[in-house]
């Protein structure tokens, strides 16, 4: 599934095909990230802000394939609301736990207001982060000092960290464990091509723990 994924994002942008070996090594971090019972932290700022929210609604619930609950909650759900849990049980999904870390406004607009604006992705990883989850960064230019500082306290908190960047990588590129720098360099360009990158992703993710349910449209 992981192969047929990959073949298909590279035959819709050949451009991207020599970053299937990073990309398959990315979805096995995140693989085995879940298996371990760990979640995803995700951040970046403007157009990466709104990626970073993307992705994790695709993380969350189901993208391409359904995600039923299994039957024991199923049966607590009715036991604990009746009617409604029956209602909860057929309609709630399984999620893979993933948090967008600039969904917080109260929160980020506090740190940038009392400590420093560029701790704003910091503090949420010194606050949610443990060994074994992941942070998945997005910077366009790989410089984006806030999302550089994340990733500095993901490293020293025990995170994987997966960089997704332009071109050049910027500071990112030597601060990522796995580096996912597509083949552009203006933002927008840059931007177009992330988009595929991280929903074959969450595809490639999604398809080896719900692979044999019954696809379905988002």
């Amino acid at each position: 599934m992981k192969t047929a994924i990959l073949n298909e994002l590279s035959a819709r942008f050949p451009q991207l095909a020599p970053l299937e070996a990073v990309m398959l090594e990315a979805a096995g971090c995140l693989i085995r990230c879940y298996e371990q019972g760990g979640k995803v932290l995700v951040c970046g700022n403007g157009g990466s802000c709104s990626d970073a929210d993307h992705l994790v609604g695709e993380l969350m619930k189901g993208f391409e394939h359904h995600r039923p609950l299994s039957q024991p909650l199923k049966a607590a759900l009715i036991k604990s609301g009746g009617e409604r849990g029956s209602y909860l049980a057929e309609k709630l999904q399984q999620g893979l736990p993933a948090i967008s870390l600039a969904a917080h406004s109260a929160l980020v607009t506090a740190v940038a207001n009392d400590t420093d604006p560029s701790l704003v992705f910091a503090q949420q990883v010194a606050g949610y982060g443990k060994a074994g989850d992941i942070l998945i960064a997005l910077s366009t230019s790989g410089n984006s000092q806030n999302v550089v500082d994340a990733i500095i306290a993901a490293k020293a908190f025990g995170l994987t960290v997966i960089g997704l960047t332009g071109e050049t990588g910027g500071q990112m590129k030597n601060r990522c464990d796995l580096l996912i720098n597509v083949p552009e360099k203006r933002t927008a360009r840059v931007q177009e091509l992330q988009l595929p990158v991280y929903h074959a992703l969450c595809m490639m993710v999604e398809a080896h723990f719900f692979g044999n349910s019954d696809l379905h449209s988002s």
